[in-house]
């Protein structure tokens, strides 16, 4: 049995640890098939007009490249670029069409491995726990569906007449700020993180999984693939990744 088989097979024994402890999981490609791109994407389509819906798609489509190279230099630098997309975008709009993207988007993207982990793991009375880049419009269907205790999510920034900045609201949930913010949780709601669990996919991710005493890597990047099994955290690879 290769070494990824046997990190699958302790999925049933990973959360059978006493005490207070959580399980924090990023949400794009850990436990879904998407990334903020895909949202985005949805909402530039079902812009009300024709001119205003090719003319996000087509600079979506045309900045790509970009974006690559933006994530590559860093995560905060790839968010304040692709968020300026969602300047001039309505608050009520982007809520209306959150459950909508939703069902029509992601809840057919949903790993199932991670999903009956969650509901087995929120069974031994662990608290589950979302943390994620993506926006608190998309993430709440996706929360409310899996059960978890609770989330958060990157926030736009809005002016006096409901219409997104382009900016997020602080803090904003990329690279180290996600374990910041795990551990100030932690604190707060008394946990031992030695006994806590974290799941995420990217190389972006590997300050957040270094906080617990139980790192995941699901559907690795190759930066993430190596600091895992340098470390020998278990690897799972879903099915449907």
């Amino acid at each position: 049995m290769s070494r990824e088989q046997q990190a699958q097979s302790r999925l049933g024994t990973m959360h059978d640890i006493e005490g207070q402890a959580a399980s924090f999981y990023d949400v794009d490609g850990t436990l879904i098939s998407s990334n903020v791109l895909h949202p985005y994407a949805y909402y530039a389509a079902s812009a009300p007009t024709l001119s205003g819906k090719l003319g996000r798609l087509l600079k979506l489509g045309a900045s790509l490249p970009v974006y690559a190279l933006a994530d590559r230099k860093g995560r905060k630098l790839f968010n304040d670029l692709f968020y300026m997309n969602y300047k001039g975008l309505s608050e009520d709009r982007l809520y209306v069409l959150g459950q909508e993207i939703f069902e029509n988007l992601l809840k057919g993207r949903i790993f199932a491995e991670m999903q009956t982990l969650i509901r087995e793991s929120k069974e031994r009375g662990i608290k589950q726990v979302l943390i994620t880049g993506n926006l608190d419009t998309v993430i709440a269907p996706l929360a409310e569906y899996l059960g978890v205790d609770e989330w958060v999510a990157n926030r736009l920034e809005f002016d006096h007449q409901g219409m997104a900045t382009g900016h997020l609201l602080p803090p904003v949930f990329a690279g180290p700020q996600k374990a910041y913010w795990v551990k100030e949780y932690a604190q707060q709601h008394n946990l031992d993180l030695n006994k806590c669990h974290a799941y995420a996919d990217s190389g972006s991710d590997i300050p957040l999984l270094c906080t617990v005493g139980h790192p995941v890597a699901v559907n690795p990047d190759q930066q993430l693939k190596a600091t895992a099994n340098a470390h020998d955290w278990p690897i799972i690879w879903t099915k449907s990744s």
